[in-house]
């Protein structure tokens, strides 16, 4: 089998592991050897952590390149037998054109599902739901257009960027699900009700970000949530556990 099929096929198994009620556990590494422990411990599909792998260059979540996020990518598609999803921020673009480039670049790299984010890069705001909506079907058609069909996450900032407004999250996803999404995620979001709504509003895979004060595993599964990831916990409790042990 050479290396695309092999990419074709993870990438299919990656989308089918997302099931309703049975949520596929997908946590988060920050480097090769974070990203081989898991896997070794079971787990079936591994995303990366833009929080968690600027931390290990010494940066803030946000201060890494296109050409590091991708290169940390491929470094953890290829080094693992799971299926991997890149980060990817908001693609390092504003304009749909730049959105495209970057996931047609991730596709590339071996990886299995890339995320995308409407929350801009520079801090300016979330953007508007019209560019929202073009970057995220830019995204898709980039990530569906070979034989490799990349899964395409497309997030809602909403929530954890000062905005909690559900509404409009629930609006933005919709849209995004209309523009090619494969799964749609609004981290932040932990309010049982709030999710549920969510998920009746929409047909793609919810995910929900693992955080404190957020529902149970078994309660995610029973509401009907089909994806669990930590963003940058692990690696925090990671470096947390360095500063305690010096």
């Amino acid at each position: 089998m050479n290396d695309s099929q092999a990419q074709a096929d993870k990438a299919r198994r990656f989308l089918e592991l997302h099931r309703r009620g049975d949520p596929l556990l997908m946590p988060n590494a920050w480097d090769l050897g974070s990203a081989a422990l898991l896997a070794s411990l079971g787990f079936q599909a591994i995303a990366t952590t833009s929080s968690g792998h600027a931390a290990t260059l010494g940066r803030p979540d946000g201060a890494v390149t296109r050409d590091e996020a991708l290169a940390h990518a491929a470094e953890l598609a290829r080094g693992t037998d799971v299926p991997v999803s890149a980060d990817l921020e908001n693609a390092f673009a504003d304009e749909p054109a730049g959105v495209a480039e970057t996931i047609a670049l991730a596709v590339e790299t071996g990886l299995a599902g890339a995320s995308v984010e409407d929350y801009s890069r520079d801090g300016e705001d979330i953007y508007e739901m019209g560019l929202a909506r073009e970057r995220v079907a830019a995204a898709a058609e980039a990530a569906h257009a070979g034989p490799v069909r990349l899964v395409l996450t497309a997030r809602a900032e909403n929530f954890i960027r000062g905005k909690p407004d559900l509404a409009d999250t629930i609006a933005r996803l919709g849209a995004y699900q209309e523009a090619g999404a494969d799964v749609l995620y609004a981290p932040g979001l932990t309010s049982a009700d709030d999710i549920r709504e969510l998920i009746e509003a929409v047909d793609a895979p919810v995910n929900v970000l693992a955080v404190r004060g957020a529902p149970s595993v078994s309660e995610l599964a029973e509401i009907g949530v089909a994806r669990i990831s930590v963003g940058g916990a692990f690696a925090f409790v990671a470096f947390g556990a360095l500063l305690e042990a010096a």
